[in-house]
């Protein structure tokens, strides 16, 4: 309708304002709730044309549109702007066309060009925990958006599984893993315990002994003893302690996160580390046997954690893999000049000139750093994929530098393409008990955070009742459905950049703007068709109610709605209108009579309103990754 309106009245510009007008002067807005009115026009642009108040522009804008829009019933100005109400036959022509269009509101797959999510991206050091649940739900729900957006969409992660926090885990595994009688150290086959989460059990024990024997060091110093440690070591501690002298207590801390961070870098376990990354890059093969196995017991982890979350991949890449063409990019970027040497053979790149700062791509000793094996990633996708058009990140707001020194630098090689790359930017999920640290143990791991909602889910609904009928095997599905919908719905319905505080509880709540509201409104919808018997949704003429108007003016923006969502790569505006489709759906289904309306016409005209109201719950739940079941 607003192309409509905008083309009468550019068509007829000179007769309306004596003279022609930019298309960007017609300017539409939703209606206020508090008036009368479906769309709304801004008469502003439209006064110094007309030479006359807003009001008076107003009036003969709208008289003229009344006059030559047949779907116009009537209009009303209010200050400078004109609320234009539609007929009842345009509702039930909009309703038609929803019910008879084939998934109404997507786009025809392949319409628009290839796009590529990356999500998850794992280290191959310690299980999948809350943070990846934001993630993951992100990633996918994201992807399906595009895909209902016309996109043809790649699923991919990049598994970090190589690097130093990997030899980390590896090396407390072969130095603190006990023996069992047969000789053995743990293992997932001998220990019943999931592969990735007995790996992350060795990286907090890494740092355990880390950080005590960065402790023993620290008090080693103190006693004034520095034998094994160099001559700038012991300088550098002792300017550290003439430092402390007249701080407060905030600067002292910061001080001794100093001194501690200098004891770590002295410690004989993160030199082991070390040593042990430069052996895996350079293949040796008893730390390779070491790390393809320790991987293989996290894949196996993985797999089932990602089963759980109903999440999957198209492809995926190892930065053990990639890692290496990035370093053949630096040896390239070297000679054409956009990387520098220092003087103690690590490579740079200088970006002071860009608003950034100078950016190490591999260390010293020849091996790669984070940044390295991103470049080469970026390259490899858009290699195997030719029609890739863009690539979408979603990795945390943390590591919004990290991105736009990445995106700078595919820029300075020659990649045209990076100016398609974005990162999908999103915040921290925090706990009531404060921030997750991996290192110290303190995650609230996925696996665990999906068993706990679906539990409570399986009491809530055996509470209600509303189960007969229902095998064993289709409630424990159902307990499953509703506590996995309320913990995506929960995590995706807030806007992506924003940081959250998660509550478990209130995310399985059957009011409110929660997953499970929503699927109790398309059960209660399938159930009240179920009741109803045979359907007859042909086309008819009645007169809506405003409630029902109000339904179908919500069901027409669904197109807007997926379009907004893909163009911002973000399920919360998929799921607040989900919300508001339902709120705006239980009014009408309290206020009006459906399937006892005496008149067959108008109760089948609800009925397909209710009909299409359903549809567009499945579909909504289905782009976040929600089932959304027929029965409560």
């Amino acid at each position: 309708m607003e192309e409509k309106i905008k083309k009468i009245v550019l068509d007829n510009a000179l007769e309306l304002f004596g003279a022609g007008v930019e298309e960007n002067l017609i300017q539409f807005q939703q209606t206020r709730k508090d008036v009368e009115g479906d769309l709304t026009l801004v008469v502003f642009p439209f006064v110094k044309l007309l030479k006359c108040s807003p009001i008076q522009a107003g009036e003969k804008i709208g008289a003229f549109l009344k006059n030559n829009v047949s779907e116009i019933e009537k209009y009303a100005v209010i200050n400078g702007f004109l609320n234009l109400v539609f007929s009842n036959d345009y509702w039930l022509n909009q309703l038609d066309t929803i019910y008879k269009t084939q998934n109404f509101g997507f786009s025809q797959p392949g319409s628009k060009p290839m796009m590529m999510v990356e999500y998850s991206s794992p280290n191959t050091n310690k299980p999948l925990h809350l943070g990846h649940l934001r993630n993951n739900f992100l990633g996918y729900s994201v992807s399906e958006i595009l895909k209902a957006n016309g996109h043809e969409v790649v699923k991919t992660q990049v598994i970090n599984d190589r690097g130093i926090h990997i030899c980390k885990s590896m090396l407390a595994w072969e130095k603190f893993s006990p023996l069992n009688e047969k000789g053995e150290r743990e293992t997932p086959a001998n220990t019943g315990l999931k592969g990735d989460k007995l790996v992350g059990k060795y990286y907090v024990e890494f740092d355990k002994h880390f950080n005590q024997e960065a402790k023993e060091i620290i008090e080693q110093w103190q006693l004034g003893d520095f034998s094994n440690f160099s001559n700038d070591t012991k300088i550098a501690f002792v300017n550290f302690e003439k430092a402390k002298e007249g701080k407060d207590e905030k600067a002292i801390q910061g001080i001794d996160d100093k001194i501690k961070d200098l004891a770590k870098n002295q410690t004989a376990l993160l030199r082991d580390a070390k040593e042990m990354l430069v052996k895996w890059e350079a293949r040796d093969p008893q730390v390779y046997l070491l790390w393809t196995t320790m991987n293989s017991w996290v894949y196996e982890g993985f797999e089932v954690t990602y089963k759980k979350m109903g999440v999957d991949f198209d492809k995926l890449y190892y930065e053990s893999e990639t890692f290496l063409l990035g370093k053949d990019q630096v040896i390239k970027g070297l000679e054409q000049g956009v990387f520098f040497r220092k003087d103690d053979g690590s490579v740079w790149i200088d970006l002071t000139s860009d608003g950034l700062d100078e950016k190490i791509v591999l260390r010293s000793d020849g091996t790669a750093v984070y940044i390295t094996q991103d470049i080469g990633t970026a390259i490899d996708r858009f290699s195997d994929f030719p029609n890739l058009n863009g690539m979408v990140y979603t990795v945390g707001n943390e590591q919004d530098y990290h991105f736009k020194v990445l995106f700078l630098i595919l820029k300075k090689l020659g990649y045209t393409w990076a100016e398609n790359c974005f990162h999908l930017s999103y915040g921290m999920v925090d706990l009531p008990t404060g921030k997750m640290k991996s290192r110290e143990g303190t995650v609230v791991d996925a696996d665990d955070l999906i068993d706990e909602v679906v539990e409570t889910a399986a009491e809530m609904t055996k509470e209600r009742g509303h189960l007969e009928g229902m095998t064993e095997d289709e409630r424990e599905k159902l307990y499953y459905q509703i506590g996995l919908g309320g913990l995506k719905y929960y995590l995706l319905k807030v806007d992506p950049k924003k940081r959250m505080m998660f509550n478990p509880e209130e995310s399985i709540d059957l009011t409110g703007n929660t997953g499970p509201f929503i699927q109790y409104t398309h059960a209660r919808i399938c159930s009240l068709i179920a009741k109803a018997g045979e359907l007859n949704f042909k086309a008819t003429n009645v007169e809506l109610l405003s409630e029902e108007i109000e339904i179908i003016k919500q069901l027409a923006l669904y197109p807007e709605i997926i379009n907004e969502a893909a163009t911002t790569f973000s399920p919360a505006v998929i799921a607040n209108y989900t919300y508001e489709l339902v709120k705006t759906y239980n009014h009408f289904y309290q206020s009006v009579k459906i399937n006892i309306e005496p008149n067959e016409t108008i109760k089948m005209n609800r009925l397909k309103i209710s009909s299409e109201v359903a549809k567009t719950i499945e579909k909504s739940l289905k782009l976040l990754g929600i089932f959304a079941p027929q029965k409560m």
